[in-house]
């Protein structure tokens, strides 16, 4: 997988998990589960506080710490999945790839229908290139009704389609039910974006760029696609804008280099 798509993969996985007070993804702070109603809740709110603050430690980079918060949480209550989860992600982090399998497959046999812990186990198989068995649990993921955020799974079941399957038709077809599900999806819109712009359909390509700059800041990655969308539309002055953008903000990027490269 691309640094850029392992980043991506990275912050889908963290969002949901930190908003609000309870456990989702990895983007911003601890927030519910998308599966209430069918995930067994832990006997012990300390179980939950340590999970929700393991994740806290985990988003700062204080990786020993998180693993003493999430190893309190479990001594609460070892039946706690989400506890497993954040341990799946935590190992997986670490690159101790035995232990976040064991993890992750302990908080699926705990909670087999919960849609975070299919998307985030999915994630983890995508990257061992068990691209297969990840599809399986995405497509698990998006099947649950109470599942609050599809397009988190259906943009990971994409990205995984096109690093490790090479299927693009695939790769649209989820990214396309990712936008359908949330226009605003920021990774989603940035995929197509790239993805048309391979299929040449360079009109499409710069709408989908529009609609994610609305949306996230743009990074060296989108504003060179910028630079290479408004080229092949003859847009020289839109693509001199995106090259200055992308010169002056990321000045040490590899796409400033693939730019200067052509001359600009």
């Amino acid at each position: 997988m691309s640094l850029f798509v392992r980043f991506v993969a990275l912050a889908i996985v963290i969002a949901s998990y930190l908003t609000g007070c309870k456990p989702g993804t990895l983007v911003n702070k601890p927030s519910d589960t998308d599966t209430v109603a069918t995930e067994p809740r832990s006997s012990n709110r300390l179980a939950e506080i340590n999970t929700q603050l393991g994740v806290e430690y985990m988003k700062d980079g204080n990786y020993e710490t998180a693993l003493k918060k999430l190893q309190k949480a479990l001594d609460v209550d070892p039946n706690y999945p989400r506890a497993y989860d954040v341990l799946g992600l935590l190992y997986n982090k670490l690159g101790e790839n035995q232990r976040a399998a064991a993890n992750f497959q302990r908080a699926l046999d705990l909670a087999p229908n919960d849609s975070s812990i299919l998307n985030n186990y999915g994630q983890f198989l995508c990257r061992q290139d068990d691209a297969q068995q990840a599809q399986q649990l995405f497509a698990r993921a998006v099947q649950n009704p109470l599942y609050q955020t599809p397009e988190v799974a259906y943009t990971n079941a994409a990205i995984c389609a096109l690093e490790q399957q090479q299927d693009k038709d695939r790769a649209e077809t989820f990214l396309r039910e990712a936008l359908t599900k949330n226009p605003e999806m920021p990774v989603a819109l940035l995929q197509m974006t790239k993805l048309t712009f391979e299929q040449e359909k360079y009109l499409a390509a710069r709408g989908y760029l529009e609609r994610y700059g609305q949306v996230a800041k743009h990074t060296p990655q989108s504003l060179w696609l910028g630079v290479r969308i408004e080229r092949k539309l003859g847009n020289e002055e839109a693509a001199d804008g995106y090259g200055v953008t992308l010169k002056g903000k990321y000045p040490d990027s590899a796409e400033t280099r693939e730019l200067l490269k052509t001359g600009q």
